[in-house]
């Protein structure tokens, strides 16, 4: 099952805040929702352990992820890997990083995920819903984590 969302997320601090916040890889990953543990393997590779209920699928899934900022392109990719409970995902999300011009920062992101196993036969709207309700969370943690850094930095 293929799916594809976009949306966008304010971010009240400066890009640089922004940039800052998406070069430290173990802050990125604690944007997941539901995420119990996070373990660094350098300045782009993580894995996370994320609880997850879609559906009468629950348990934990275990995600390698790639962050790929890049400043020169105003746009940080992440892509994600991974899966359980016979279920595997595939997720490629990024954000074009634009300066409001006001101090604050916005977030225009797209992203794209595929599927397979008993996560995928819980059912298209079901999914579909819950799938964009956690990307749209993790964008939405990762703007009030800058906020709050910002925030005490000023």
């Amino acid at each position: 099952m293929k799916l594809s969302y976009s949306g966008q997320e304010q971010v009240k601090a400066p890009p640089a805040a922004v940039w800052a916040f998406v070069q430290d890889p173990e802050r990125v990953a604690r944007c997941l929702p539901d995420v119990q543990d996070v373990v660094v393997h350098d300045q782009n590779h993580m894995d996370a352990t994320v609880q997850v209920g879609v559906g009468m699928v629950r348990g934990k899934f275990k995600f390698k992820i790639e962050v790929q900022p890049d400043e020169a392109q105003n746009r940080v990719n992440v892509k994600v890997q991974g899966g359980g409970l016979g279920s595997v995902v595939d997720l490629t999300a990024g954000a074009k990083v634009i300066d409001n011009g006001d101090g604050t920062t916005t977030l225009d992101w797209t992203g794209d995920a595929t599927m397979r196993g008993p996560v995928a036969t819980v059912g298209g709207r079901v999914l579909d819903a819950q799938a964009q309700k956690l990307i749209q969370r993790t964008f939405q943690n990762m703007s009030a984590q800058v906020e709050a850094r910002a925030g005490t930095l000023a």
